[in-house]
Formats: C-alpha cells, structure tokens, sequence
C-alpha cells in the first residue's frame, strides 16, 4: 500500500514540482530555438532510439546476460526518456528547452518503437511469439500530467508575473533539487530488496550500460559540433529512462514480475550515474551557454 501510495502520489507531485520550477526558467523562445535548429532532436533520437538499443543488445551478448533479465533490458532500452532527466539537464547547465522537447518527442515515438522491439526481444531470447500492448494512455498521461501540464504553468507564471517567477526561481530550484534527493532515497527504500537480492548478478551490468550511454550520447553531440549545453544534454537523454514505464510493460503487460527487476534496478542507479555526470560536466558549460547558442546561429 505504501509503494502504491509513493508511485501514484508523492512521485507524481514531485516531479510536477521539478518541472513547475523548470517552467518559471522558460520562454517560448527557447522552443521556437529547439524547432528552428532540428539538428540536435535529431541527434537526440538517433542516440536514444537506435543507439542506445544496440548498445543494450551488444552488452548482453558480451556479459552473458540471457532470458528474462536479457528481455527486462531490452525492455527498459526501448521505453522513452525519464521525466527527471530534465531537472539532471538543469542541474549540469545544460539545455533545458531541448530536454523537455525531446522528452515529449520521444514518448510520441515510443508508441510505435516499443512493440517492435519488445517483441522481436521476446522472439530472440525466449523463443516466445506474443504481440505487445504499449499502454499509450497511461504513457501520455505521464507526459501530460508529470511534464507538459507542470512546466507549462510555470511558463505561464513566468509570462504573467516575471519579477516574482525571476526572483522565485533560484529558491524553487533548490526546493526540486532537494526533492529529486528524496526521489532517489525512496527509490531505493523501495527497491531495497530488489538491490539486495540482485545487485551483484545484474548491478554492474546496469552501472556500465548508463555510463556508456551518458557518454555516447554526449560524444555523438559533440561529433556533429553541437554546443557543450546541447552536448551534455543529449547525453543525460539517452542514459535516463522511464523505468516506471519497464515495469509496467513486464509485470502488467507480459505479467512477468522477473522482466521488471533489470528496470527496477536500472531505475535507481541512473540516478547516481546521471546526478555524478550532470554535477561533473557543469564545469565546462558556461552558465547561459544555450540560450546563447541558440540565438547565434
């Protein structure tokens, strides 16, 4: 009952929290920038979408990792980008316009990525043949409610009461950073058992695997010289995901509990993975850096 209440109530309000205050530090303008200079949600979906899948399938085959924890993998490799990868892009002075945009760009093509992959997962690894239901309701639910509702009304605030939104920003973002803490704390709390029982067979699979991918998705951003903002960005987009998503895919959807371990787990170590990248590569974006991007091109 208590997991039940943190998953659907305290977790949701938070990150609408975090994406309020993310919303008092936007414009429009910044999105206009985003849609103008496409290059980088391109990339973005090149990373995440192609890469970040055959990264997870090349992993398996070289760790040995087989069955329904090689499909609970494969399941979390397909799902969409996690809502708090925006407050990560945030914390490492990256650009947030672009995290948020794509972030909502990606949920949109998940609904048709996911049950191919997921199915030719199954097929590859069990041999099983079975169609699978993405539960497109509740995914744009998530993004409604969790991302696009929450960081409008902070733009919103922002537009009609500048001064106070300005003035009130840095204090509600250290409120959000304060409470994406709290977030990772009961994560683990949470999954404590999970952790526990697993952490040695599939932990440093799941440690590697972000890792590789913060820095894939940041090398393949700065391969195509887009700025350091946009670099780091894309680099906490293609290693922080929806593992909420996983879980509900492999216990309510193909109603194997066993699938949603590797998310679980992958759900709480990206946090340390990311918090560790974003507070590391902060020191070489220079504050601003996006916005100024943006407007030179």
């Amino acid at each position: 009952m208590q997991g039940d209440i943190l998953s659907s109530v305290l977790l949701p309000a938070i990150l609408g929290f975090i994406m309020f205050s993310l919303g008092l530090g936007l414009t429009p303008v910044d999105f206009r920038r985003i849609l103008a200079q496409p290059r980088a949600l391109m990339v973005g979906v090149v990373c995440h979408f192609v890469l970040l899948p055959l990264v997870c399938f090349l992993m398996l085959k070289a760790f040995g990792v087989t069955g329904v924890f090689a499909v609970g993998f494969m399941i979390l490799a397909a799902c969409p980008t996690g809502t708090t990868s925006n407050l990560l892009t945030y914390l490492a002075r990256g650009d947030v316009a672009l995290a948020l945009s794509f972030t909502a760009i990606a949920s949109v093509i998940t609904i048709f990525t996911l049950p191919v992959l997921v199915t030719w997962s199954l097929g590859h690894f069990l041999g099983e043949s079975r169609a699978v239901n993405v539960p497109v309701g509740l995914m744009m639910g998530q993004v409604a409610v969790v991302l696009a509702i929450p960081a409008s009304l902070g733009m919103a605030v922002r537009h009609r009461w500048p001064q106070w939104a300005l003035g009130f920003e840095p204090r509600a973002t250290r409120i959000a950073t304060g409470l994406f803490l709290l977030i990772v704390v009961l994560a683990v709390i949470k999954n404590w058992a999970l952790l526990r029982d697993n952490f040695a067979t599939l932990a440093p699979f799941a440690i590697i695997l972000n890792v590789t991918m913060l820095f894939v998705g940041l090398a393949a951003a700065l391969a195509v010289r887009l700025s350091r903002s946009q670099s780091v960005t894309l680099g906490i987009e293609s290693a922080v995901q929806n593992a909420a998503l996983a879980l509900v895919i492999a216990s309510s959807v193909l109603k194997v509990d066993a699938m949603a371990i590797p998310g679980a787990l992958y759900g709480v170590l990206m946090y340390a993975g990311g918090l560790v990248f974003a507070l590391t590569l902060r020191r070489y974006v220079q504050p601003g850096q996006a916005r100024a991007a943006g407007s030179s091109h």
